[in-house]
Protein backbone atom coordinates (compact mmCIF):
# COMPACT_ATOMS: atom_id res chain seq x y z
CA UNK A 1 0.00 0.00 0.00
CA UNK A 2 1.63 3.34 -0.98
CA UNK A 3 1.40 6.67 1.05
CA UNK A 4 -0.70 9.01 -0.22
CA UNK A 5 -1.38 12.49 0.82
CA UNK A 6 1.09 15.00 1.84
CA UNK A 7 0.39 14.85 5.72
CA UNK A 8 3.41 14.21 8.13
CA UNK A 9 4.46 10.33 8.44
CA UNK A 10 6.08 8.18 11.42
CA UNK A 11 7.82 4.95 10.63
CA UNK A 12 8.23 1.84 12.64
CA UNK A 13 10.69 -0.73 11.97
CA UNK A 14 11.08 -4.65 13.50
CA UNK A 15 14.08 -6.23 13.14
CA UNK A 16 12.58 -9.95 14.21
CA UNK A 17 13.92 -13.38 13.38
CA UNK A 18 12.66 -13.92 10.02
CA UNK A 19 12.27 -10.66 8.40
CA UNK A 20 12.33 -6.74 8.66
CA UNK A 21 9.32 -4.99 8.48
CA UNK A 22 8.04 -1.34 8.72
CA UNK A 23 4.83 0.56 9.06
CA UNK A 24 3.95 4.23 8.58
CA UNK A 25 1.50 5.92 9.98
CA UNK A 26 0.20 9.07 10.09
CA UNK A 27 -0.97 12.08 12.76
CA UNK A 28 -4.15 10.47 13.00
CA UNK A 29 -2.40 6.86 13.41
CA UNK A 30 -4.17 5.40 10.57
CA UNK A 31 -2.16 2.90 8.58
CA UNK A 32 -0.37 4.82 5.18
CA UNK A 33 2.33 1.86 4.75
CA UNK A 34 3.68 -1.48 5.06
CA UNK A 35 6.17 -3.28 3.92
CA UNK A 36 8.51 -5.88 4.68
CA UNK A 37 11.75 -7.96 3.39
CA UNK A 38 12.17 -12.07 4.13
CA UNK A 39 15.34 -13.23 4.62
CA UNK A 40 15.21 -15.74 3.42
CA UNK A 41 13.83 -16.28 0.67
CA UNK A 42 14.49 -12.08 -0.33
CA UNK A 43 18.41 -12.79 0.80
CA UNK A 44 18.96 -16.19 -0.37
CA UNK A 45 22.77 -15.35 -0.61
CA UNK A 46 23.26 -15.70 2.94
CA UNK A 47 21.68 -19.48 3.33
CA UNK A 48 19.60 -18.88 6.26
CA UNK A 49 16.33 -21.40 7.34
CA UNK A 50 14.39 -19.06 9.28
CA UNK A 51 16.20 -15.96 9.50
CA UNK A 52 19.39 -17.99 11.23
CA UNK A 53 22.17 -20.73 10.79
CA UNK A 54 22.04 -23.31 13.17
CA UNK A 55 25.61 -24.81 14.29
CA UNK A 56 26.63 -28.47 14.10
CA UNK A 57 26.12 -28.49 18.19
CA UNK A 58 22.58 -27.60 17.61
CA UNK A 59 22.68 -25.15 20.48
CA UNK A 60 24.91 -22.07 18.65
CA UNK A 61 22.19 -19.99 16.50
CA UNK A 62 23.23 -17.26 14.77
CA UNK A 63 22.33 -14.37 11.91
CA UNK A 64 24.45 -12.77 9.56
CA UNK A 65 25.03 -8.93 10.58
CA UNK A 66 25.48 -7.90 7.12
CA UNK A 67 21.51 -9.87 6.32
CA UNK A 68 20.20 -7.19 7.97
CA UNK A 69 21.99 -4.44 6.74
CA UNK A 70 21.17 -5.82 3.01
CA UNK A 71 17.62 -5.78 4.36
CA UNK A 72 17.49 -2.43 5.28
CA UNK A 73 18.63 -1.69 2.45
CA UNK A 74 15.84 -3.65 -0.19
CA UNK A 75 13.44 -2.48 2.09
CA UNK A 76 13.65 1.25 1.83
CA UNK A 77 14.12 0.75 -2.13
CA UNK A 78 10.73 -1.19 -2.06
CA UNK A 79 9.26 1.62 -0.29
CA UNK A 80 10.49 4.21 -2.51
CA UNK A 81 9.03 1.92 -5.35
CA UNK A 82 5.72 1.77 -3.94
CA UNK A 83 6.03 5.78 -3.94
CA UNK A 84 6.66 6.42 -0.29
CA UNK A 85 7.35 9.87 0.11
CA UNK A 86 10.52 9.76 2.74
CA UNK A 87 9.90 13.88 2.78
CA UNK A 88 7.50 13.70 4.98
CA UNK A 89 8.69 11.37 7.90
CA UNK A 90 9.00 13.51 11.02
CA UNK A 91 10.49 10.47 13.26
CA UNK A 92 11.29 7.14 13.03
CA UNK A 93 12.09 4.38 15.62
CA UNK A 94 12.20 0.33 15.81
CA UNK A 95 12.59 -2.56 17.57
CA UNK A 96 14.77 -5.49 17.17
CA UNK A 97 14.73 -9.49 18.61
CA UNK A 98 15.84 -8.83 22.15
CA UNK A 99 19.22 -10.55 23.73
CA UNK A 100 20.75 -10.35 19.81
CA UNK A 101 24.25 -8.85 19.80
CA UNK A 102 26.53 -7.47 17.18
CA UNK A 103 29.61 -6.54 17.00
CA UNK A 104 31.28 -3.42 15.67
CA UNK A 105 34.94 -3.78 14.13
CA UNK A 106 37.70 -0.94 14.83
CA UNK A 107 37.17 1.48 12.46
CA UNK A 108 33.53 0.86 11.65
CA UNK A 109 32.31 4.61 13.42
CA UNK A 110 34.38 6.31 10.78
CA UNK A 111 32.73 4.33 8.17
CA UNK A 112 29.46 5.26 9.32
CA UNK A 113 30.12 8.55 9.71
CA UNK A 114 31.40 8.64 6.20
CA UNK A 115 28.55 6.86 4.57
CA UNK A 116 28.27 7.43 0.92
CA UNK A 117 24.51 8.30 -0.58
CA UNK A 118 25.49 6.89 -3.88
CA UNK A 119 25.55 3.33 -2.75
CA UNK A 120 24.00 0.83 -0.24
CA UNK A 121 24.51 0.21 2.71
CA UNK A 122 25.66 -3.24 2.52
CA UNK A 123 28.00 -2.40 0.36
CA UNK A 124 29.83 0.26 2.31
CA UNK A 125 29.35 -1.68 5.83
CA UNK A 126 30.74 -5.40 4.41
CA UNK A 127 33.96 -5.34 6.35
CA UNK A 128 32.54 -3.26 9.66
CA UNK A 129 31.94 -6.55 12.02
CA UNK A 130 34.42 -8.44 13.90
CA UNK A 131 32.41 -11.34 14.07
CA UNK A 132 30.07 -11.54 11.00
CA UNK A 133 27.65 -14.05 12.54
CA UNK A 134 25.74 -12.47 15.77
CA UNK A 135 24.23 -14.89 18.39
CA UNK A 136 20.80 -14.40 18.29
CA UNK A 137 17.91 -15.50 21.21
CA UNK A 138 17.22 -19.12 20.02
CA UNK A 139 20.99 -19.56 21.24
CA UNK A 140 21.46 -21.79 24.14
CA UNK A 141 25.40 -22.30 23.60
CA UNK A 142 26.56 -20.30 26.89
CA UNK A 143 25.58 -22.64 29.55
CA UNK A 144 28.80 -22.46 31.63
CA UNK A 145 28.97 -18.47 31.28
CA UNK A 146 25.42 -17.87 32.70
CA UNK A 147 26.74 -20.21 36.31
CA UNK A 148 29.63 -17.71 36.09
CA UNK A 149 27.46 -14.80 36.10
CA UNK A 150 24.96 -16.12 38.76
CA UNK A 151 28.04 -16.69 40.63
CA UNK A 152 29.36 -13.22 40.65
CA UNK A 153 26.08 -11.61 41.46
CA UNK A 154 25.88 -14.15 44.28
CA UNK A 155 23.51 -16.43 43.13
CA UNK A 156 20.23 -17.02 40.94
CA UNK A 157 17.69 -14.77 42.84
CA UNK A 158 19.96 -11.76 43.60
CA UNK A 159 20.98 -11.64 39.67
CA UNK A 160 17.42 -11.68 39.25
CA UNK A 161 17.11 -8.85 41.57
CA UNK A 162 19.59 -7.08 40.18
CA UNK A 163 18.98 -7.35 36.45
CA UNK A 164 15.28 -8.71 36.44
CA UNK A 165 15.95 -12.10 35.58
CA UNK A 166 17.84 -14.88 36.43
CA UNK A 167 20.95 -15.92 34.06
CA UNK A 168 19.55 -17.22 30.50
CA UNK A 169 21.87 -18.48 27.88
CA UNK A 170 20.05 -16.18 25.26
CA UNK A 171 20.59 -13.38 27.24
CA UNK A 172 23.68 -10.92 26.23
CA UNK A 173 25.52 -10.64 28.82
CA UNK A 174 26.51 -14.54 28.82
CA UNK A 175 26.82 -14.32 25.14
CA UNK A 176 29.52 -11.76 25.57
CA UNK A 177 31.21 -14.16 27.99
CA UNK A 178 31.13 -16.57 25.51
CA UNK A 179 32.28 -14.52 22.46
CA UNK A 180 35.21 -12.98 24.89
CA UNK A 181 36.53 -16.32 25.51
CA UNK A 182 36.00 -18.04 21.69
CA UNK A 183 36.42 -15.77 19.86
CA UNK A 184 39.40 -13.82 21.67
CA UNK A 185 40.96 -12.35 18.28
CA UNK A 186 37.80 -10.83 16.84
CA UNK A 187 36.55 -9.66 20.47
CA UNK A 188 40.27 -7.49 20.23
CA UNK A 189 38.73 -6.32 16.78
CA UNK A 190 35.76 -4.95 17.94
CA UNK A 191 35.10 -1.23 19.15
CA UNK A 192 31.74 -1.34 19.72
CA UNK A 193 29.06 -3.46 21.37
CA UNK A 194 25.21 -3.13 20.03
CA UNK A 195 21.87 -4.83 20.61
CA UNK A 196 20.01 -5.38 17.34
CA UNK A 197 17.68 -2.89 18.18
CA UNK A 198 20.93 -0.34 18.37
CA UNK A 199 22.23 -1.30 16.09
CA UNK A 200 19.22 -0.88 13.65
CA UNK A 201 19.04 2.56 14.98
CA UNK A 202 22.85 3.11 14.17
CA UNK A 203 22.20 2.65 10.77
CA UNK A 204 20.03 5.79 10.98
CA UNK A 205 21.95 8.12 13.38
CA UNK A 206 25.22 7.33 10.94
CA UNK A 207 26.84 6.93 14.40
CA UNK A 208 26.53 4.73 17.37
CA UNK A 209 23.16 4.63 19.34
CA UNK A 210 22.99 4.06 22.84
CA UNK A 211 20.78 0.80 24.28
CA UNK A 212 17.98 1.76 25.77
CA UNK A 213 17.00 0.72 29.32
CA UNK A 214 14.28 -1.49 28.17
CA UNK A 215 16.42 -3.65 25.83
CA UNK A 216 18.90 -3.28 28.28
CA UNK A 217 17.09 -5.37 30.66
CA UNK A 218 17.57 -8.57 29.09
CA UNK A 219 21.02 -8.27 28.67
CA UNK A 220 21.93 -9.71 32.79
CA UNK A 221 23.73 -6.61 32.84
CA UNK A 222 21.57 -3.74 33.37
CA UNK A 223 20.34 -2.68 37.13
CA UNK A 224 16.77 -2.08 36.37
CA UNK A 225 16.28 0.32 39.35
CA UNK A 226 19.54 2.41 38.98
CA UNK A 227 19.37 2.63 34.89
CA UNK A 228 22.85 1.71 35.40
CA UNK A 229 25.29 -0.91 34.47
CA UNK A 230 26.34 -3.67 37.46
CA UNK A 231 29.97 -2.96 37.91
CA UNK A 232 30.30 -6.28 39.22
CA UNK A 233 28.42 -8.25 36.28
CA UNK A 234 30.31 -6.06 33.69
CA UNK A 235 33.74 -7.12 35.79
CA UNK A 236 32.32 -10.65 35.26
CA UNK A 237 32.21 -10.42 31.89
CA UNK A 238 34.78 -8.62 30.54
CA UNK A 239 36.82 -5.67 32.59
CA UNK A 240 35.93 -2.53 30.41
CA UNK A 241 32.96 -3.78 29.11
CA UNK A 242 31.15 -0.12 29.65
CA UNK A 243 32.94 1.50 26.87
CA UNK A 244 32.23 -0.88 24.19
CA UNK A 245 28.23 -0.70 25.76
CA UNK A 246 27.69 3.36 26.06
CA UNK A 247 25.90 4.45 28.57
CA UNK A 248 21.95 3.17 28.46
CA UNK A 249 19.22 5.51 28.27
CA UNK A 250 15.21 5.81 28.33
CA UNK A 251 13.67 3.84 25.93
CA UNK A 252 11.90 7.30 24.52
CA UNK A 253 14.66 9.64 24.08
CA UNK A 254 15.31 11.10 20.67
CA UNK A 255 18.78 10.25 19.89
CA UNK A 256 19.09 12.85 16.56
CA UNK A 257 18.85 13.26 13.37
CA UNK A 258 18.83 10.56 10.36
CA UNK A 259 22.44 11.06 9.11
CA UNK A 260 22.94 13.18 5.62
CA UNK A 261 23.05 9.74 3.72
CA UNK A 262 19.73 8.95 4.42
CA UNK A 263 18.89 12.70 3.43
CA UNK A 264 20.69 12.47 -0.07
CA UNK A 265 19.79 8.82 -0.94
CA UNK A 266 16.14 9.05 -0.01
CA UNK A 267 14.91 12.57 0.51
CA UNK A 268 14.70 12.18 4.11
CA UNK A 269 14.06 15.42 5.96
CA UNK A 270 17.48 16.53 7.70
CA UNK A 271 14.76 17.32 10.80
CA UNK A 272 13.91 13.72 10.63
CA UNK A 273 13.85 12.54 14.28
CA UNK A 274 15.51 9.09 15.48
CA UNK A 275 14.02 7.78 18.58
CA UNK A 276 15.61 4.80 20.47
CA UNK A 277 15.03 1.30 19.22
CA UNK A 278 13.58 -0.57 21.84
CA UNK A 279 13.08 -4.62 21.91
CA UNK A 280 10.24 -6.21 20.00
CA UNK A 281 8.78 -7.42 23.10
CA UNK A 282 8.84 -3.74 24.66
CA UNK A 283 7.65 -2.63 21.78
CA UNK A 284 4.45 -5.14 21.56
CA UNK A 285 3.97 -3.62 24.54
CA UNK A 286 3.60 0.00 23.53
CA UNK A 287 2.27 -1.63 20.28
CA UNK A 288 -1.11 -2.90 22.72
CA UNK A 289 -1.11 0.55 24.56
CA UNK A 290 -0.93 -1.56 28.03
CA UNK A 291 -1.33 0.64 31.40
CA UNK A 292 -0.90 0.15 34.44
CA UNK A 293 -3.13 -2.83 35.81
CA UNK A 294 -3.87 -4.06 32.41
CA UNK A 295 -2.18 -7.23 31.59
CA UNK A 296 -1.74 -9.06 27.50
CA UNK A 297 -2.51 -12.42 26.87
CA UNK A 298 -1.10 -13.97 23.23
CA UNK A 299 -2.68 -17.23 22.99
CA UNK A 300 -0.61 -19.49 20.37
CA UNK A 301 1.08 -22.08 20.35
CA UNK A 302 3.17 -20.84 23.30
CA UNK A 303 1.32 -18.12 25.66
CA UNK A 304 3.03 -14.77 26.12
CA UNK A 305 1.60 -12.79 28.78
CA UNK A 306 2.65 -9.00 29.34
CA UNK A 307 1.91 -7.12 32.49
CA UNK A 308 2.25 -2.99 33.38
CA UNK A 309 3.75 -2.77 36.67
CA UNK A 310 4.72 0.34 38.72
CA UNK A 311 7.62 -1.13 40.61
CA UNK A 312 9.77 -4.36 40.27
CA UNK A 313 9.84 -7.42 42.32
CA UNK A 314 11.63 -10.33 40.20
CA UNK A 315 11.31 -13.98 40.60
CA UNK A 316 13.49 -17.24 39.11
CA UNK A 317 10.83 -16.77 36.70
CA UNK A 318 9.89 -14.60 33.73
CA UNK A 319 11.42 -11.12 33.23
CA UNK A 320 11.33 -7.68 34.61
CA UNK A 321 12.15 -5.10 32.24
CA UNK A 322 12.43 -1.19 32.70
CA UNK A 323 9.08 0.24 30.63
CA UNK A 324 9.80 1.16 27.05
CA UNK A 325 6.63 3.89 27.74
CA UNK A 326 7.60 5.00 31.34
CA UNK A 327 11.47 4.15 32.25
CA UNK A 328 9.97 4.79 36.07
CA UNK A 329 7.83 2.10 35.73
CA UNK A 330 8.10 -1.85 34.95
CA UNK A 331 6.99 -4.61 32.35
CA UNK A 332 7.02 -8.10 32.84
CA UNK A 333 7.01 -11.15 30.54
CA UNK A 334 6.23 -14.76 31.04
CA UNK A 335 6.13 -16.95 28.22
CA UNK A 336 4.44 -20.97 28.65
CA UNK A 337 5.19 -23.74 26.37
CA UNK A 338 2.15 -25.61 26.36
CA UNK A 339 -0.03 -23.31 24.54
CA UNK A 340 -2.33 -23.81 22.15
CA UNK A 341 -1.04 -27.61 21.10
CA UNK A 342 -2.10 -28.89 24.32
CA UNK A 343 -5.38 -26.89 24.48
CA UNK A 344 -5.56 -29.31 20.64
CA UNK A 345 -4.35 -32.36 21.99
CA UNK A 346 -7.44 -32.31 24.72
CA UNK A 347 -9.75 -31.10 21.63
CA UNK A 348 -8.99 -34.28 19.33
CA UNK A 349 -9.25 -36.71 22.62
CA UNK A 350 -12.45 -35.48 25.13
CA UNK A 351 -14.11 -33.12 22.32
CA UNK A 352 -14.02 -35.20 18.81
CA UNK A 353 -11.49 -32.78 17.32
CA UNK A 354 -14.32 -30.08 16.74
CA UNK A 355 -13.70 -26.93 18.85
CA UNK A 356 -17.50 -26.58 18.53
CA UNK A 357 -17.55 -29.64 21.43
CA UNK A 358 -14.48 -28.05 22.93
CA UNK A 359 -16.79 -24.95 23.64
CA UNK A 360 -19.96 -26.26 24.77
CA UNK A 361 -18.02 -28.35 27.11
CA UNK A 362 -16.71 -24.75 28.69
CA UNK A 363 -20.65 -23.41 28.44
CA UNK A 364 -22.30 -26.86 30.21
CA UNK A 365 -19.65 -27.56 33.04
CA UNK A 366 -20.42 -24.84 35.53
CA UNK A 367 -18.52 -21.63 36.78
CA UNK A 368 -15.24 -23.72 39.08
CA UNK A 369 -16.23 -26.77 37.19
CA UNK A 370 -18.09 -28.17 40.36
CA UNK A 371 -14.83 -28.34 42.19
CA UNK A 372 -12.71 -29.76 39.04
CA UNK A 373 -9.56 -27.57 38.12
CA UNK A 374 -6.82 -28.07 35.43
CA UNK A 375 -4.01 -25.67 34.31
CA UNK A 376 -2.54 -26.24 30.70
CA UNK A 377 0.99 -24.73 31.16
CA UNK A 378 3.01 -22.74 28.75
CA UNK A 379 6.50 -23.11 30.53
CA UNK A 380 6.06 -25.83 33.20
CA UNK A 381 2.82 -24.25 35.45
CA UNK A 382 0.25 -26.75 36.75
CA UNK A 383 -3.19 -27.19 36.74
CA UNK A 384 -5.22 -27.93 39.65
CA UNK A 385 -9.21 -28.74 40.12
CA UNK A 386 -11.01 -27.88 42.81
CA UNK A 387 -14.36 -28.95 43.51
CA UNK A 388 -16.83 -27.41 46.22
CA UNK A 389 -17.99 -31.06 46.54
CA UNK A 390 -16.49 -34.26 47.78
CA UNK A 391 -14.75 -34.56 44.67
CA UNK A 392 -12.59 -32.21 44.38
CA UNK A 393 -9.65 -32.59 41.58
CA UNK A 394 -6.67 -30.53 40.49
CA UNK A 395 -5.16 -30.87 36.92
CA UNK A 396 -1.98 -30.05 35.30
CA UNK A 397 -0.84 -30.73 31.79
CA UNK A 398 2.76 -30.15 30.44
CA UNK A 399 2.84 -31.61 27.18
CA UNK A 400 6.57 -30.72 27.06
CA UNK A 401 9.05 -29.21 29.54
CA UNK A 402 8.09 -25.76 30.29
CA UNK A 403 10.15 -22.95 30.88
CA UNK A 404 8.85 -21.66 34.25
CA UNK A 405 9.05 -23.77 36.66
CA UNK A 406 10.87 -26.58 34.59
CA UNK A 407 8.11 -29.64 34.98
CA UNK A 408 6.68 -32.22 32.86
CA UNK A 409 4.20 -34.24 32.75
CA UNK A 410 0.08 -34.56 33.26
CA UNK A 411 -1.25 -34.71 36.89
CA UNK A 412 -4.51 -34.70 38.43
CA UNK A 413 -5.25 -34.45 42.08
CA UNK A 414 -8.07 -35.34 44.24
CA UNK A 415 -9.80 -33.04 47.36
CA UNK A 416 -7.31 -34.61 49.33
CA UNK A 417 -4.34 -33.79 46.73
CA UNK A 418 -3.37 -37.24 45.98
CA UNK A 419 -2.57 -37.94 42.49
CA UNK A 420 -5.70 -39.63 40.20
CA UNK A 421 -5.38 -41.07 37.16
CA UNK A 422 -8.64 -39.35 35.10
CA UNK A 423 -11.65 -37.51 34.84
CA UNK A 424 -14.23 -37.22 32.46
CA UNK A 425 -14.08 -35.31 28.68
CA UNK A 426 -16.25 -32.30 30.02
CA UNK A 427 -14.89 -32.13 33.12
CA UNK A 428 -11.15 -32.16 31.53
CA UNK A 429 -11.44 -29.48 28.69
CA UNK A 430 -13.05 -27.19 31.87
CA UNK A 431 -10.07 -27.99 34.20
CA UNK A 432 -7.15 -27.51 31.40
CA UNK A 433 -8.52 -24.03 30.33
CA UNK A 434 -8.75 -23.00 33.81
CA UNK A 435 -5.86 -24.28 35.06
CA UNK A 436 -3.89 -22.56 32.19
CA UNK A 437 -5.45 -19.04 33.08
CA UNK A 438 -5.01 -19.51 36.99
CA UNK A 439 -1.51 -20.80 36.13
CA UNK A 440 -0.82 -17.10 33.63
CA UNK A 441 -2.29 -15.17 37.01
CA UNK A 442 -0.62 -16.98 39.79
CA UNK A 443 3.02 -16.13 37.65
CA UNK A 444 1.99 -12.35 37.02
CA UNK A 445 1.38 -11.77 40.88
CA UNK A 446 4.24 -13.12 41.95
CA UNK A 447 6.14 -10.33 39.69
CA UNK A 448 3.95 -7.87 41.31
CA UNK A 449 0.76 -7.65 39.19
CA UNK A 450 -2.18 -6.51 41.23
CA UNK A 451 -5.54 -6.33 39.54
CA UNK A 452 -7.30 -2.68 40.04
CA UNK A 453 -10.39 -0.91 39.48
CA UNK A 454 -9.92 -0.52 35.39
CA UNK A 455 -8.14 -3.37 34.93
CA UNK A 456 -8.32 -5.06 31.30
CA UNK A 457 -7.48 -8.53 29.82
CA UNK A 458 -6.05 -7.69 26.10
CA UNK A 459 -6.30 -11.05 24.32
CA UNK A 460 -4.28 -11.96 20.97
CA UNK A 461 -3.55 -14.83 19.08
CA UNK A 462 -5.87 -17.54 17.12
CA UNK A 463 -7.35 -18.93 20.87
CA UNK A 464 -8.94 -15.34 21.22
CA UNK A 465 -11.25 -15.62 18.35
CA UNK A 466 -12.85 -18.75 21.17
CA UNK A 467 -15.61 -16.39 23.17
CA UNK A 468 -16.33 -19.18 25.67
CA UNK A 469 -12.45 -19.66 26.17
CA UNK A 470 -11.58 -15.63 26.55
CA UNK A 471 -14.94 -15.99 29.66
CA UNK A 472 -12.93 -18.32 31.43
CA UNK A 473 -10.50 -16.12 31.33
CA UNK A 474 -12.17 -13.20 32.16
CA UNK A 475 -13.52 -15.46 35.11
CA UNK A 476 -9.93 -16.02 36.42
CA UNK A 477 -8.85 -12.68 36.52
CA UNK A 478 -12.45 -11.18 37.60
CA UNK A 479 -11.70 -8.26 34.79
CA UNK A 480 -13.25 -7.43 31.41
CA UNK A 481 -11.50 -8.91 28.78
CA UNK A 482 -11.23 -7.45 25.13
CA UNK A 483 -10.43 -9.01 22.02
CA UNK A 484 -7.36 -7.38 20.31
CA UNK A 485 -5.75 -7.09 16.51
CA UNK A 486 -1.73 -6.80 17.16
CA UNK A 487 -0.71 -9.11 14.33
CA UNK A 488 2.27 -6.14 14.20
CA UNK A 489 2.42 -4.81 17.47
CA UNK A 490 5.92 -4.15 17.51
CA UNK A 491 6.20 -2.39 14.18
CA UNK A 492 3.03 -0.49 15.24
CA UNK A 493 4.64 -0.02 18.80
CA UNK A 494 7.85 1.75 17.01
CA UNK A 495 5.83 4.17 14.80
CA UNK A 496 3.75 5.21 18.38
CA UNK A 497 6.60 5.35 19.75
CA UNK A 498 8.28 7.73 16.69
CA UNK A 499 5.21 9.79 16.94
CA UNK A 500 5.76 10.49 20.63
CA UNK A 501 9.66 11.00 20.07
CA UNK A 502 8.45 13.75 17.64
CA UNK A 503 6.00 15.62 20.18
CA UNK A 504 7.29 14.71 23.56
CA UNK A 505 8.80 18.33 23.97
CA UNK A 506 5.52 19.64 23.88
CA UNK A 507 4.64 17.56 27.25
CA UNK A 508 2.28 15.45 25.19
CA UNK A 509 1.74 12.03 27.05
CA UNK A 510 2.30 8.88 24.86
CA UNK A 511 -1.19 7.80 25.87
CA UNK A 512 -2.27 11.28 24.69
CA UNK A 513 -1.30 10.91 21.30
CA UNK A 514 -3.04 7.51 21.07
CA UNK A 515 -6.20 8.85 21.73
CA UNK A 516 -7.29 8.84 18.06
CA UNK A 517 -6.45 4.58 17.83
CA UNK A 518 -8.83 2.27 17.33
CA UNK A 519 -10.14 0.87 20.63
CA UNK A 520 -9.69 -3.43 21.24
CA UNK A 521 -13.79 -4.98 21.33
CA UNK A 522 -15.13 -6.31 23.97
CA UNK A 523 -15.23 -9.64 24.24
CA UNK A 524 -16.24 -11.15 27.85
CA UNK A 525 -17.50 -9.82 31.18
CA UNK A 526 -16.85 -12.24 34.61
CA UNK A 527 -19.68 -13.55 35.79
CA UNK A 528 -21.25 -12.94 39.55
CA UNK A 529 -19.04 -14.79 42.19
CA UNK A 530 -16.44 -15.28 39.40
CA UNK A 531 -13.68 -13.58 42.14
CA UNK A 532 -14.81 -15.70 45.21
CA UNK A 533 -14.58 -19.07 43.71
CA UNK A 534 -11.23 -18.51 41.49
CA UNK A 535 -9.91 -16.60 44.67
CA UNK A 536 -9.77 -19.90 46.55
CA UNK A 537 -8.91 -22.03 43.60
CA UNK A 538 -5.36 -20.06 42.53
CA UNK A 539 -4.50 -20.26 46.51
CA UNK A 540 -4.54 -24.26 45.88
CA UNK A 541 -2.67 -24.07 42.77
CA UNK A 542 -0.33 -22.76 43.80
CA UNK A 543 0.05 -25.52 46.52
CA UNK A 544 -0.28 -28.01 43.84
CA UNK A 545 2.53 -26.65 41.59
CA UNK A 546 4.77 -26.50 44.68
CA UNK A 547 4.44 -30.20 45.33
CA UNK A 548 4.45 -31.00 41.77
CA UNK A 549 7.76 -29.55 41.42
CA UNK A 550 9.06 -31.00 44.99
CA UNK A 551 8.19 -34.05 43.62
CA UNK A 552 10.52 -33.62 40.40
CA UNK A 553 13.57 -32.26 42.15
CA UNK A 554 16.46 -34.85 42.29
Amino acid sequence: MAAVGDSDAYLGFDFSTQQLKVVAIDRDLNVIHQSQVHFDSQLPEFGTEGGVHVGADGLTVTSPALMWVKALDLLLEQMQEAGFDFSRVRALSGSGQQHGSVYWKNGAAAVLRGLRHQHGLGRQLKDCFSVRDCPVWMDSSSGLQCERLQQAAGGAGKLADITGSRAYERFTGSQIAKMREGRPREFQDTERISLVSSFAASLFLGGYAAIDYSDGSGMNLLDIRSKTWNEALLEAVCPGLDVLLGTPLPSASVLGAVSSYWVRRFSFSDACKVVAFTGDNPASLAGMRLRQGDLAVSLGTSDTVFVWLPHARPALEGHVFVNPVDWRQFMALLCFKNGSLTRERLRNRCADASWERFSAALRQTPLGNDGYIGIARPLSFPCLAFPPSDFLFAGFYFDVMEITPPAVGVHLFDADDNEVSSVSAQVEVRALVEGQFLSRRLHAERLGYSIIPGTRILATGGASRNKDILQVLSDVFNAPVYAADVSDSACLGSAYRALHGALQQSGVSFFDILKKAPEAQLAATPQPHAHQVYREMLRRYGRLEEKILQELRP
